[in-house]
């Protein structure tokens, strides 16, 4: 497809850019150095966090709150029907139906998720609600439509011309084998830390490319695409979600830095523990990005080919995780 080969092409470019334009250093290290807080920061998965994280620091730089940078953030690629892989113009299942998977997580634990939801552009504010507003953590499919409308959400059609065009040549063939960092690559976590030092989270995604009707993944599922405690870190993972479901994921990379370890170890012993269950991991990905109330950072992989944006006082970087193979 086109669009598919597009799109690889211009992750390519966006790693061989970052290598070059964003040399190893101190932010890539993500230490603040001993003793030093660094507060604020927002860091979220891919090359699509740089705009996303650039939406977030506008709250966190004027002394907003974490939970509304990451709203504020993750609504940028869910609202931008060029990144195929989030909300608005994200791929569809093998039906030919966009189907939205959210979640959002704050400082004192609460959390809401909606999965499954069609028709709405930004699940991701649809999940806060579902926090903010019901005494419920997840809402799915239909149920979940109907509060969003209740709430003044309004219904539109996601499938963009371009996503209509793309499922149309796929069902010549309608083989489901997704491609390493493509489809793979269908996720926005984002994880942020406050100026009061405070923590949140946000995760959405459309989910796997023609994936089954009805298949939700990790993204929406609090503990796997996304955890956050408060008192330890955060983090959220991205790839294929039912590995990242199997392990916990993002509860285990951030009970791993409860016991001590950096961002950066405890996303590379999760990605470890996800390999030594695996039978082959040749054509899969898993990634974590994790950030700790220290303002510490890092990511891992299994394979190469993830990115992560930062955003802090000292600017913006885009930078490929290390990976295991």
């Amino acid at each position: 497809m086109n669009s598919r080969r597009n799109f690889l092409r211009l992750s390519a470019w966006g790693a061989t850019m970052a290598s070059g334009l964003y040399p190893i250093g101190k932010a890539f290290a993500g230490s603040p150095g001993k003793g030093k807080m660094n507060k604020p920061v927002v860091i979220s998965t891919w090359n699509h966090g740089i705009p996303a994280n650039a939406a977030a620091w506008e709250i966190l730089s004027q002394g907003g709150q974490a939970l509304d940078a990451v709203e504020a953030g993750v609504r940028v690629p869910e609202g931008d029907p060029n990144v195929r892989t989030v909300g608005y113009g994200g791929f569809p299942d093998r039906e030919g139906h966009v189907t939205l998977d959210a979640c959002i997580m704050d400082k004192d634990s609460n959390c809401g998720s909606v999965a499954f939801l069609e028709h709405i552009k930004h699940p991701i504010s649809v999940a806060r609600k579902v926090m903010e507003e019901t005494p419920h953590v997840m809402l799915v499919g239909e149920g979940a439509l109907q509060f969003a409308l209740a709430q003044g959400f309004q219904k539109e059609d996601l499938l963009t011309p371009e996503s209509y065009k793309d499922w149309q040549q796929w069902l010549k063939e309608s083989k489901y084998k997704p491609v390493i960092n493509i489809e793979n690559h269908d996720t926005i976590g984002m994880l942020a830390l406050d100026a009061q030092g405070n923590l949140a989270g946000a995760c959405t995604t459309s989910g796997a490319a023609y994936k089954m009707h009805g298949r939700v993944g990790d993204s929406p599922i609090i503990g796997a695409g996304l955890f956050v405690d408060n008192e330890v870190g955060a983090a959220t993972a991205t790839g294929l979600g039912e590995a990242v479901i199997r392990m916990v994921g993002s509860h285990l990379v951030v009970e791993l830095m409860r016991q001590g370890n950096s961002p950066e170890q405890a996303c590379k012993l999760a990605v470890e523990r996800i390999i030594a269950k695996q039978k082959d991991v040749k054509d899969l990905q898993v990634g974590f990005i994790a950030l700790n109330k220290q303002g510490e950072y890092g990511g891992y992989c299994i394979q190469k080919g993830f990115d992560y944006a930062v955003r802090d006082k000292s600017g913006s970087t885009l930078t490929n995780a290390k990976s295991k193979l």
